[in-house]
């Protein structure tokens, strides 16, 4: 349910691909690679950045793809057949209107405020590791507040749209809280004699003389305390990319996320037993900011890839169309027990074309492609073509394996 649209569509496009290129005989990564665009032909549009190729290649070679015998059940292991699959995708790389605000506080913390929801993706970890990056105050003295209405104007947190909506507002806010805390310094008597605005700096949650380092400075703190306030604050605001998507206006750079997922299926045909060994995904989606949500992000969403392909199936009463299986007794989902060691690798080139920190979203793209991997891989082993989904029992029979 996760990725409409693309996510099956992606399904047809690159099953499709592999039987072309079992058809022309030729393998199914370098056909690939033999025809990656220079520019995005549907929109006559340069690429603001598309490192597919890296993904293909690096993904191939930590899954030993040069090893696989291309002939249908040819490779085995411990007594069973296995079958190699791979597939390739992209995912539209997007950002909304955000709002945010950063306040410098005299107890030493900085806070960091936006409307938008956690919804279990790092949001809170992401907040924060921007504003320590933009200001250099260190994590654990970071508050980060989300999900409340009287809280600056935030982004839905849907679309693989967040990161790279909340970054540019986060980096604007802190700017801003920096250039005022600059103001009250340079205004306060005691702290810097004689010195202008435009004498002083903002470093490592410090103000400094600017010809002077960034350790001789005063922790902000201490000019808030100086100045005989409580905090200094300052608001960010930025402007998305999502009117490009619905036509308001004309994109200059086509932005995408990309991944290639290296499937390996074993496949035991006296008993007609399939099991997913083990899957390899590279992933190029700008620079990751937090890689250990990151990642989780990616298994999770191959995890709800895996249901796509193998179990998940809503079967609903031909007589009164109502669903039979609407509990998580009969609607099978994947298990820890289904899902196989997953190794996750990121390409990590900075796209700057939607933030200066150079991210793009992650949330769809590991779902998109992973489940025509694993059918590719399933015809490797049995020879079976599977185009509709989840595959059955029922369907591997047909393989003359059996």
């Amino acid at each position: 349910m996760r990725g409409s649209g693309a996510t099956p569509g992606l399904f047809a496009l690159e099953s499709a691909m592999d039987e072309l290129a079992a058809k022309l005989d030729i393998d199914p990564v370098a056909m690939r690679l033999r025809n990656e665009p220079t520019l995005d032909e549907s929109q006559n549009l340069p690429f603001s950045s598309r490192h597919l190729t890296e993904c293909l290649t690096v993904g191939a070679d930590r899954f030993g793809w040069s090893r696989r015998d291309p002939r249908v059940g040819s490779m085995r292991r411990d007594g069973l057949v296995l079958g190699w699959g791979v597939a390739a995708a992209s995912w539209g790389a997007f950002s909304n209107d955000c709002e945010a605000a950063m306040e410098f506080r005299v107890d030493g913390r900085l806070r960091v405020t936006c409307g938008t929801a956690e919804i279990g993706t790092g949001a809170y970890t992401m907040f924060a590791q921007v504003a320590s990056e933009a200001t250099g105050v260190p994590l654990d003295r970071i508050d980060v507040v989300l999900g409340d209405s009287s809280l600056p104007r935030g982004p839905v947190a849907g679309g693989s749209m967040l990161t790279a909506s909340l970054i540019p507002a986060v980096i604007a806010a802190a700017r801003d809280a920096q250039q005022k805390l600059v103001v009250v310094a340079a205004a306060t008597p005691g702290l810097f004699k004689d010195a202008k605005v435009s004498d002083l700096s903002f470093t490592a949650g410090s103000v400094h003389n600017k010809d002077q380092p960034p350790a001789s400075g005063t922790p902000f703190n201490k000019v808030i305390a100086a100045a005989k306030t409580s905090s200094v604050s300052g608001q960010g605001r930025s402007k998305g990319t999502i009117s490009d998507m619905i036509g308001v206006t004309k994109p200059s750079v086509s932005s995408h996320s990309y991944v290639a997922h290296f499937v390996e299926v074993t496949w035991e045909p006296e008993i007609a037993r399939l099991r997913l060994s083990r899957i390899v995904t590279t992933v190029d989606a700008g620079r990751i900011i937090n890689e250990l949500t990151g990642r989780n992000q990616i298994e999770g969403a191959v995890a709800i890839g895996i249901g796509m392909a193998l179990f998940e199936e809503l079967v609903h009463d031909p007589r009164s169309g109502a669903p039979i299986n609407s509990n998580l007794a009969d609607y099978i989902l994947t298990t820890h027990a289904d899902a196989p060691p997953h190794e996750v690798v990121f390409i990590q080139h900075r796209d700057l074309h939607l933030n200066e920190l150079g991210a793009r979203g992650i949330g769809e793209i590991g779902l998109a492609g992973i489940a025509a991997a694993i059918t590719s891989a399933i015809h490797h082993a049995t020879g079976v073509r599977v185009r509709e989904l989840p595959v059955l029992v029922e369907d591997l029979l047909r393989s003359q394996a059996i």
